[in-house]
């Protein structure tokens, strides 16, 4: 387990870099979670994922399939991988602070 500092708090994340506390997520994290995956700034389309992904986590207590995902915010898959810089969800999951998803290597 590693740890990151974002506005003088210390958060635990996992080797991969996704949080061990779901609820330690603000948009700080997740802005400081994208640089360091060489996004240095969030879009207003970075944010309808993010919002997305986190509003149905809160709900349904998992993310969507990938199709729900493109259907509901719009965007193709490529879109959403180019949006992210990642070749499969992993990337948005990291960033809008929830668990690794499985079956991303």
């Amino acid at each position: 387990m590693d740890a990151m500092e974002v506005n003088k708090m210390n958060i635990e994340i996992d080797e991969d870099g996704f949080l061990i506390e779901l609820n330690d997520w603000t948009v700080e994290i997740a802005a400081y979670l994208a640089a360091l995956d060489k996004i240095y700034l969030l879009t207003p389309d970075h944010w309808k994922v993010i919002y997305y992904l986190r509003d149905y986590f809160n709900k349904f207590g998992s993310a969507p399939m990938t199709r729900k995902l493109c259907k509901e915010t719009g965007f193709t898959f490529k879109e959403i991988r180019a949006l992210f810089s990642c070749s499969c969800i992993r990337g948005v999951y990291k960033v809008a602070g929830l668990p690794k998803p499985t079956g991303c290597i």
